[in-house]
């Protein structure tokens, strides 16, 4: 047994293998691999403290094992600004404080729905601040290069054992503290991030495992009596000041809890009124076998497009769409939260600046698996999934913790290429920070890639995998039947897109297709994208085409080149190579995907600044949804808005003329751009969120200018032209009601207040409006060249300028729009499809 633990002595030899005379006893090959293992541990921790808080505490609890460099390493916070923004510089955590930097952390509450009550933590007595006293469910700072969302659950799993998925928590407001305690020693300015979990029940006390070295004990106190304690600044408590910004936690949660069932029913029923229902078909003789056969699988493949929509939109927005429907049956107030949500495909209303109509107490229930440490006859708890009251920029593209900066950083730091995917249409931005966190709850921490930039680029193809992948399949199948060759080739090279993420021969096919059965699907439009306009949603449109109209229309897109030649900016701007554009009219089937709220009348795409400058765009025009819009829309609107002697000049063919040339101007004007510096860009990249709502603008104004300039050609007959301006007057108020928020609608009231400025349109003392013939043509000019110049050099500081003193709810404004709201003039339309839904009726 001696022989077999007595060590063997080696010889030590030089680099080149002399005998040195010196030997050295062999290291037990079991001790030397814990010894590695220990080095390896240590040196990750050193150098990735930005991730030792995610990782560290799974291998200490799994390993037992602490470094030495981990226990005296400390905290790094990155440095505000006293606003928030970040200075680029970090600080550790004790000089922080000392200094009275402004810093950044997380606030997380648990909130028992059932009870009505908040659970609160005892804060350990070893702590530098309030040690001993009962503070907040879960708080800590957030490390240098941490995000906001991490770090909450991060927190609450390593203080409370307690975890969640993102869905769980609820941003519900910012708050800043600023106090100073411990004789001035300990100084603290600090932004705290305030997350909200609701709980249906509250959570046995002994499922919690707490960290000794920060939590003494919990345990739950109702609202009432908590506000009442702070109220009073008790002792035993943390203090927060519940009449300033942090009584914004208690007027929350009785807000939602509070409110009177009957009144949410009236004010949804107001909401639901503001839309007109309207049934929306096609004459079907037209279509050949074929095309019909295809057609349940094209109506099945758009249905898809809407569930990429809805996770586009918000992570939770899924969940909480399944809830609904399931539970719309149980009340009127329940049926009513249904009906709206499926117009707005949110809990955000579109007619109201994206104000929530909903909160998270109207939300999914979910039971999350090992949440905490078993107990035992307890099945677990369930919690609400989350959402915030506003309707975040970035959706569902990026991080929802992320901000512009932090996304600037990380796009310059990467090669010219990257940058371009970083912005580009067809991609999400995730973290790597949340698949590191969420793969050490699960134990998979080996299939983990770890980055030293935290943000990466995921493409639609592996985001939305399983969905495009069905999609894919259907479409295939449509292109198997279908008896145009325009429109196999379309399906087939749409479907590869789906899977390939590279849309750019598909998009071709569709600008190419000649079909009597019209589709449009794939990702287009960036207005949900509020934070950049980079990426696309998905949406699909399913129509036949009306030849005759369609026939009618080859003018406008004959002369695109000679509009681009004559537009109102300087010649240096304008593009030599403008190609016609294709234009078609269908009567529209289906629609789905990013249709939410108001409905559209036309689309010009593709909106790839690639194709558009290889080979221009296409149009659609929805006449159906056009005729129904007129007749229950803007018909009604002049009537009450317009002066008696011009109501005569709104009628349809110029309404719809007007559309017609706003899509064509989509196609014409700056583009592809070349900066100042002589850096080639383009607008969109340039003006970023304020790009489609300027774009919009541009394409109503030049549009009505174009119309003009057609006329004076004899191109158009010169009879159109007031019926063209008291048209576009009455269709102001139209799209003004969509709201300011939306970009049709912000574009809309920028052309209006410059139009009234400069004289174009006139408010009578009847409180109509009317049209000045003799300032309006050069009114509508002026704002052309105006708009086109600041696209044309990309400034997107003199685009902020115009929309902040036009895009804006003006008296003028406001007048026309509470007249409107008192004769209960619809806003828009929410249209059925009779043939659509039988199909989906005989699939399901």
């Amino acid at each position: 047994m001696a022989a077999q633990h007595e060590e063997e002595y080696f010889d030590v030899v030089t680099k080149t293998g002399e005998q040195t005379g010196i030997s050295k006893l062999r290291l037990n090959t079991d001790l030397f691999v814990v010894v590695v293992v220990i080095i390896i541990i240590s040196y990750f921790c050193i150098i990735r403290h930005f991730i030792k808080k995610k990782i560290l505490g799974l291998f200490e609890r799994k390993f037992n094992i602490v470094s030495m460099a981990a226990q005296h390493e400390e905290e790094y916070f990155d440095v505000l600004t006293k606003t928030g923004e970040k200075t680029g510089i970090s600080k550790p955590r004790g000089d922080v404080h000392r200094d009275g930097d402004y810093h950044r952390a997380v606030h997380t509450w648990i909130f028992a729905e059932s009870t009505q009550e908040l659970l609160i933590q005892r804060r350990a007595d070893s702590k530098d601040s309030w040690a001993g006293q009962w503070d907040i469910s879960s708080a800590g700072h957030i490390s240098a290069g941490d995000s906001s969302l991490i770090s909450a659950m991060r927190e609450l799993q390593e203080e409370l054992g307690v975890t969640l998925p993102k869905d769980a928590f609820e941003l519900i407001f910012v708050f800043l503290q600023e106090c100073t305690v411990n004789d001035g020693k300990f100084i603290n300015n600090e932004y705290n991030d305030v997350y909200l979990v609701t709980t249906i029940d509250p959570i046995p006390l002994e499922a919690f495992t707490l960290q000794e070295s920060e939590v003494s004990a919990v345990k739950y106190i109702s609202c009432e009596e908590y506000r009442r304690v702070l109220a009073q600044e008790h002792p035993d408590y943390v203090p927060y000041d519940v009449n300033g910004e942090y009584g914004q936690l208690f007027t929350i949660i009785e807000k939602r809890y509070k409110e009177n069932a009957e009144a949410r029913s009236l004010s949804l029923e107001k909401q639901l009124n503001r839309y007109a229902s309207t049934s929306l078909s096609a004459e079907l003789t037209g279509l050949s076998a074929a095309d019909k056969e295809a057609l349940p699988q094209l109506v099945k493949a758009a249905t898809i497009m809407d569930k990429i929509f809805h996770l586009q939109v918000w992570y939770s927005n899924p969940s909480l769409r399944d809830w609904l429907k399931e539970n719309a049956d149980k009340s009127h107030l329940d049926k009513l939260k249904w009906m709206y949500y499926v117009i707005n495909k949110s809990p955000w209303s579109c007619l109201d600046e994206n104000e929530a109509f909903l909160t998270t107490a109207d939300s999914a229930v979910k039971l999350p698996p090992k949440a905490t440490k078993p107990v035992p006859g307890w099945k677990g708890f369930e919690y609400r999934t989350a959402f915030p009251a506003a309707k975040p920029p970035g959706a569902n593209f990026y991080p929802p913790d992320m901000d512009k900066m932090e996304f600037n950083l990380w796009k310059d730091s990467l090669q010219q290429d990257k940058q371009e995917e970083a912005m580009g249409f067809f991609n999400v931005i995730r973290r790597h920070s949340e698949l590191l966190f969420e793969d050490s709850i699960s134990q998979k921490m080996g299939n983990v890639t770890s980055s030293s930039q935290d943000l990466y680029v995921v493409p639609y193809s592996q985001e939305y995998n399983s969905l495009l992948a069905e999609a894919a399949t259907l479409l295939r199948k449509a292109g198997d039947t279908a008896s145009s060759s325009s429109l196999k080739r379309l399906l087939y090279s749409k479907a590869d897109a789906f899977l390939s993420n590279d849309y750019y021969d598909s998009d071709i096919a569709w600008m190419e297709l000649d079909s009597k059965l019209d589709v449009t699907i794939g990702p287009y439009e960036t207005y949900e994208d509020a934070l950049f306009g980079y990426k696309a949603t998905f949406e699909a449109f399913i129509g036949v085409r009306d030849d005759k109209a369609t026939a009618q229309l080859k003018l406008f897109g004959d002369h695109l080149q000679v509009l681009e030649k004559n537009l109102p900016m300087d010649n240096i701007y304008k593009s030599e190579d403008v190609t016609a554009a294709p234009i078609r009219v269908i009567q529209l089937l289906y629609n789905a995907g990013d249709v939410k709220g108001p409905q559209t009348v036309a689309f010009n795409l593709p909106n790839d600044e690639r194709i558009v400058k290889d080979r221009g765009s296409s149009m659609v025009m929805l006449k159906n949804v056009s005729e129904a819009k007129f007749k229950l829309i803007l018909k009604p609107i002049a009537d009450v808005s317009i002066m008696e002697e011009q109501r005569e000049f709104v009628d349809f063919e110029s309404f719809f003329t007007h559309t017609i040339c706003h899509e064509c101007c989509h196609g014409i004007g700056p583009h592809s751009i070349t900066l100042p510096n002589g850096q080639k860009s383009t607008v969109r990249l340039e003006l970023q969120e304020l790009h489609s709502s300027l774009e919009e603008a541009k394409a109503d104004i030049v549009g009505l200018w174009a119309l003009r300039f057609l006329m004076d050609r004899d191109l158009l007959p010169r009879s159109l032209a007031k019926s063209m301006y008291v048209s576009f007057l009455a269709g102001c108020f139209r799209s003004v009601r969509f709201g300011l928020k939306e970009a049709h609608g912000k574009g809309q009231a920028l052309q209006f207040n410059y139009l009234f400025e400069k004289g174009a349109f006139i408010l009578r003392p009847d409180e109509t409006f009317a049209i000045d013939f003799e300032k309006v043509e050069d009114s509508v000019a002026s704002l052309s060249r105006e708009i086109l110049t600041i696209q044309a050099r990309g400034d997107k500081e003199a685009a902020r300028t115009l929309l902040q003193k036009y895009g804006v709810m003006t008296p003028p404004l406001k007048c026309a729009l509470e007249k409107l709201e008192t004769v209960q003039v619809p806003v828009d339309i929410v249209p059925d499809f009779p043939i659509a839904n039988q199909i989906l009726r005989e699939i399901n």
